[in-house]
């Protein structure tokens, strides 16, 4: 918040020696004006500290305090390559809200620590890839800044959330203990496992937040749908990041999966991985790691400032500095508006 200050005294080239008729007059008209100054002076300050968004960084965490609507973006730049570019500035970026271009009004550049789900698929059909996704899951979190925070569901036909008595820990071998209790068996409940992971993520205190889910994706058993779960990811803001492992069932099923897969990264800003064998899912976990940690953070508060819970299109757009070509934005596709009386804040 900016501090307040006092508003200047101003000569207003009065006479020295006003009639005495007069003084009483001026002197009132001379303190209505400085109280007028003083409200206008108020007000400006109190406009200002709204709209500014406040940074803070404890902890080596970035943190955004805002007053009123703002909303986040955490983008990630590639070129035609699919190498991550992370050496722009702001004047490079462009958002668009509905077609309709907004101010950017932050703009960050630098490792922020995240809330993790890791979510790994623990049916029977599991079983011989079980020890590939574990190291797979290690290597993500060692990769990672040593700051995030971490938590591990595994499911079959329930889902389980394997951290006791804990929320989430960044203890490397706490995690490694928890992948050591599960053995797969049992069907898949996909949809429910991550409704109830994306529910999980909530309680981090890390602003910036992503599931990182290994599975083939296929469901079987759950009670959710998946439009339902496309609607929770797009409300949870979290990025979700999938690896497709090999299916093996019916191939209109394994279809579908993959479909759907590919449509929870595209709306949420995430990736979506299909390796060709489980020797992959290592070095792509890595390759994860290395994507959420090089994102740029953009806000800006919305010119449209309805407060209806009206879904909003976002894009960001790319100006090329030179010598960079063909440069692609990748981030949440848009984000549901508060409504009524809700909490203000998109982040």
């Amino acid at each position: 918040m900016r501090p307040r200050s006092e508003p200047r005294r101003r000569s207003r080239g009065l006479p020295a020696s006003p009639p005495a008729t007069d003084s009483r007059r001026a002197g009132e008209l001379r303190q209505a004006g400085r109280a007028l100054v003083l409200g206008l002076a108020l007000l400006a300050a109190s406009l200002l500290s709204a709209q500014q968004p406040r940074t803070s960084q404890k902890g080596g965490e970035f943190k955004i305090s805002v007053d009123v609507d703002l909303v986040v973006l955490h983008t990630t730049v590639v070129d035609r390559t699919g190498r991550v570019v992370g050496e722009l500035a702001k004047q490079h970026f462009r958002i668009f809200e509905d077609d309709v271009e907004q101010q950017l009004a932050v703009f960050r550049n630098e490792d922020v620590p995240v809330t993790v789900v890791v979510v790994l698929d623990n049916s029977a059909s599991m079983r011989e890839n079980r020890r590939r996704m574990q190291a797979g899951a290690i290597t993500f979190v060692e990769t990672s800044n040593p700051l995030d925070e971490v938590f591990l569901v595994n499911f079959n036909d329930d889902y389980y959330l394997d951290l006791e008595s804990k929320d989430f820990t960044s203890d490397v071998e706490e995690l490694k203990t928890a992948l050591e209790k599960t053995t797969t068996r049992g069907s898949t409940s996909f949809y429910d496992a991550l409704r109830a992971s994306l529910k999980h993520l909530k309680r981090g205190t890390r602003q910036k937040k992503v599931l990182l889910v290994i599975s083939d994706g296929v469901d079987n058993t759950s009670v959710s749908s998946f439009d339902t779960l496309l609607t929770e990811a797009q409300q949870a803001e979290a990025a979700i990041y999938l690896i497709g492992l090999p299916c093996a069932e019916e191939k209109r099923d394994c279809r579908r999966a993959k479909r759907n897969l590919r449509k929870l990264a595209e709306v949420t800003g995430g990736l979506s991985y299909f390796p060709t064998s489980i020797e992959e899912v290592e070095s792509l976990c890595r390759s994860v790691a290395h994507d959420i940690r090089n994102q740029y953070v953009l806000g800006y508060y919305p010119t449209n400032r309805a407060r209806d819970g009206s879904y909003r299109r976002v894009e960001v757009r790319i100006n090329p500095p030179k010598g960079h070509k063909n440069l692609i934005a990748r981030t949440r596709s848009g984000y549901y508006a508060p409504s009524g009386d809700s909490p203000t804040g998109s982040q």
